[in-house]
């Protein structure tokens, strides 16, 4: 058991830490000032040193932590900053000040066809973004075909993803990064798409992974999901973390905001 020596664990992680830990994390995004009309100009300008950048904060020192079978909402407005603070959660972007703390396996689904090519099958996307997940390519192979059920997309595997609806990429996103009970699922805005049947699903297939210990990073604009399915919400605003509480208070204060 080494350092967790006389701690319980669950799926090899000492119960007692959370599987998620932000502390006072920021990310910017350097943007150029003074951009030129073409590339070749722009190369020009850099090899001078002529080009100035300037900072944009997407998050700024945010904080909190994700306990285990709970599930954490995030709310906000467009351009608030909540996928990126997903996609610093994820893995995805490293954070210019701050910490990230992920204990265990990480599924995210924070993009549509992220991770997608275009040009391969259903049934090559699978082994791909399993992989691309840190799933071994032969289990993706194995598992290929309790996926497509699952996601009602059988006799659409062997055809190129391009030419699915943003719905069915949902399914077979979402289908595929919760086909393991992972220690932390992100989702972002993914139980948006889909029809209703879906949607039932999802939440169902979540409800399981929570009680098997799995923490999910929840983001939406459907309050209403917000409220039946969150223990915990977190409002952000142009970047800051205005407000952590109970789902019922902060939804109502985020409302009467926009009104």
């Amino acid at each position: 058991m080494g350092v967790l020596e006389g701690l319980e664990e669950h799926r090899g992680v000492a119960v007692s830490e959370p599987p998620v830990q932000v502390t006072n994390v920021s990310l910017a995004y350097r943007l150029a000032r003074n951009r030129a009309g073409t590339f070749k100009e722009f190369a020009i300008q850099m090899l001078r040193r002529q080009v100035t950048y300037e900072k944009l904060w997407a998050v700024q020192n945010a904080s909190f932590e994700v306990h285990r079978g709970e599930v954490f909402a995030l709310i906000g407005p467009n351009g608030a900053g909540k996928t990126t603070l997903m996609k610093v959660v994820a893995r995805v972007l490293p954070p210019t000040d701050g910490r990230v703390i992920v204990r265990g396996s990480l599924a995210p689904m924070i993009s549509l066809g992220a991770g997608f090519n275009p040009e391969l099958t259903g049934y090559e996307n699978i082994v791909l973004y399993g992989t691309l997940l840190g799933r071994d390519p032969q289990d993706m192979r194995e598992s290929a075909a309790r996926i497509s059920e699952w996601g009602g997309l059988n006799g659409f595997m062997d055809v190129p993803v391009r030419s699915y609806s943003s719905g069915m990429l949902a399914r077979l996103g979402f289908s595929i990064a919760s086909d393991i009970d992972p220690d932390v699922l992100v989702v972002d805005e993914v139980l948006a798409v889909g029809d209703e049947e879906f949607q039932h699903k999802s939440f169902d297939r979540m409800q399981a992974m929570m009680s098997a210990g799995t923490a999910v990073l929840l983001v939406t604009h459907q309050l209403d999901k917000v409220l039946d399915m969150a223990d915990r919400v977190l409002w952000l605003d142009k970047g800051r973390v205005k407000m952590i509480g109970e789902p019922e208070e902060v939804v109502g204060l985020y409302r009467e905001s926009v009104r």
